[in-house]
């Protein structure tokens, strides 16, 4: 494999240091959206407690990274309901900062970790673990320990990819702002996807759970920023990019400073699963206070577009959420 990076490239001597765009200094943009403020949500908000079955909206699983990934994954319905022996199976986490996991800007190694192995164990072809990271790609694999945590997992593979060349450019049929986009090719030759994002607050968009990071499989992330709305423009690449998975990272949580941090750091210890991303990331929206506010899902714009869309369900309080501990 020609990738940017992995740990046996390195080996390899194929080590390469690309500097990405940073997108540091993105002025703040309203979070909320013209609601009341100060609405509390918590775990305590949807008293419906269910059985652990391939019928839940969501599992929401409290306990230690690994432990608490697997139960989530186990109330999903297993993760052979997603990945079927000799596929390639893909997993999208958040690993664009050289950050070490206390900073709460990457996801876990130990959730990373607990999917892929899983996959293995399903019968997966191989597992590529991809991000097209911000900060220069050497230093992403070993401060954010997904590397590291993944080196001893047969047919499980880290890379950083930030060259072009990774990239397909697709059209976006049902697009407003957004008409073409490269997206990494992996991820349009492979049949699955799952995306684990970590929990955090982001300078632009409030939040960035599972639907603003897919901004991380894309090559121009400038243009989100620059020239349309980016509220709308996640939305349009949500109609394209469609995990199978969604395993939202909330061990801990960055809920200011982000996206890079350093930030105030709350550790709810939750691991998020479902295969609807915008129940996942509206039910993460409630875990904690984000700059010191408590708010719904509906009042961040990139999850009300991408539910006006068709493309999930907003309403937590409608949704079968299977709640446990590891």
């Amino acid at each position: 494999m020609n990738r940017t990076t992995d740990h046996g490239a390195a080996e390899a001597g194929e080590r390469r240091h690309i500097m990405a765009d940073n997108h540091q200094g993105i002025s703040r943009r309203q979070f909320l959206k013209t609601t009341a403020a100060g609405i509390a949500i918590g775990l305590a908000g949807n008293p419906s407690f269910l059985i652990a079955s391939d019928e839940v909206d969501l599992a929401v699983v409290s306990g230690e990274p690994v432990a608490a990934t697997r139960k989530a994954l186990e109330a999903m319905g297993g993760i052979s309901r997603f990945v079927k022996k000799g596929q390639r199976v893909i997993i999208k986490p958040n690993m664009s900062f050289a950050k070490t996991p206390d900073f709460a800007a990457t996801t876990h190694p130990m959730v990373v970790v607990a999917v892929a192995q899983a996959c293995i164990e399903a019968g997966a072809k191989d597992v590529l673990v991809l991000d097209h990271t911000l900060q220069r790609a050497e230093l992403c694999l070993e401060r954010t320990g997904i590397r590291e945590a993944c080196k001893t997992l047969p047919g499980v593979h880290v890379f950083a990819l930030q060259d072009k060349k990774f990239f397909q450019e697709i059209r976006v049929p049902q697009g407003k702002v957004l008409e073409r986009v490269a997206v990494l090719k992996d991820v349009l030759e492979s049949p699955v996807l799952i995306n684990v994002p970590v929990a955090k607050s982001h300078s632009a968009t409030g939040v960035s759970l599972g639907l603003k990071g897919l901004m991380g499989l894309i090559w121009d992330r400038e243009s989100f920023h620059s020239q349309f709305n980016i509220n709308q423009g996640i939305a349009d690449l949500a109609t394209v990019i469609k995990p199978q998975l969604t395993v939202l990272d909330a061990t801990r949580a960055l809920v200011s400073g982000g996206p890079g941090g350093p930030g105030d750091v709350k550790k709810p210890n939750l691991i998020v699963a479902g295969v609807d991303p915008v129940a996942v990331d509206s039910y993460g929206v409630g875990i904690v206070p984000w700059y010191g506010r408590t708010f719904k899902g509906p009042q961040v714009e990139h999850l009300l577009a991408a539910h006006q869309r068709g493309l999930g369900k907003i309403d937590v309080e409608k949704l079968r959420i299977y709640k446990g501990t590891a």
